[in-house]
């Protein structure tokens, strides 16, 4: 099979006549997992649940469709995990709501709300640092200062 047909093959644009097992080994003991494992296709790809766990490396992502998806989002929040919750796909009015709730959720465990981008917000719990991604203060001498 041609590197191309192979390319196409793994994003699953076209069949995989050739029944390569490498990536579906297992298949009928999907089952037999417990909720909480992460299905992957590589087998090359770790998930590091338990560690990530361990050393508090967790970001949780919500996408509610309605308020009723609120309760999850506030028992991750307060289990210490930062969350970011996507309301694009809400009515606007069940989307305030979330907010609202999101809002006295961060004000009653001392944690901060940011919004990142239209309908979506990330709460960061007390003991997390949010780093903006804008560049330090530069030198003011130097190779940049070319006046």
């Amino acid at each position: 099979m041609g590197s191309v047909r192979k390319a196409s093959a793994w994003l699953g644009l076209v069949d995989d006549n050739n029944d390569d097992e490498r990536y579906y080994d297992g298949y009928e003991d999907d089952a037999a997992e417990s909720p909480g494992d992460a299905w992957v296709t590589d087998p090359r790809v770790k998930v590091a649940t338990e560690s990530a766990e361990e050393t508090g490396r967790r970001i949780g992502t919500v996408t509610p469709d309605s308020f009723r998806d609120a309760r999850g989002i506030g028992e991750l929040f307060r289990d210490g995990v930062p969350v970011i919750v996507n309301l694009t796909a809400m009515e606007a009015a069940d989307a305030k709501r979330v907010v609202d709730f999101a809002a006295g959720l961060t004000f009653g465990l001392r944690g901060s709300i940011e919004r990142v981008a239209t309908r979506v917000f990330l709460l960061t719990p007390a003991h997390t640092e949010i780093v903006s991604g804008e560049a330090a203060s530069r030198p003011t001498d130097g190779f940049f200062n070319q006046s």
